[in-house]
């Protein structure tokens, strides 16, 4: 009986420390342009690393800019990282799903 609340209790810790995330806020400066040489939306963090299974969320930001326009801003972001168990599991992932991502072809 002790030993199975033993597991009982380490797998909840276990499971809660998967879903657990640590959050910040940091500062962000974003880069938007809808021209006809560029099309790209980029957010630089400050302050802070992102690694893999980390979340960002990106306030403030407009979600269209009109054809033709190019906005710098600054605004904020929240960043929630991952725990050790997910960064595991998104690497794991991460690396097996990368080749979804190119097509080889051979062409004579």
């Amino acid at each position: 009986m002790n030993l199975m609340l033993i597991i009982v209790v380490l797998a909840a810790l276990i499971g809660a420390w998967c879903l657990i995330r640590r959050t910040v806020e940091v500062p962000c400066d974003l880069d938007l342009e809808a021209t006809q040489e560029h099309f790209h939306a980029h957010a630089v963090l400050r302050d802070v690393v992102i690694q893999e299974g980390d979340r960002v969320l990106l306030h403030g930001a407009p979600d269209r800019i009109p054809l033709g326009e190019r906005r710098r801003l600054t605004t904020s972001a929240t960043v929630a990282h991952a725990s050790a168990p997910r960064r595991l599991l998104a690497r794991l992932v991460g690396t097996t799903g990368i080749t979804e991502l190119y097509d080889v072809g051979f062409e004579g």
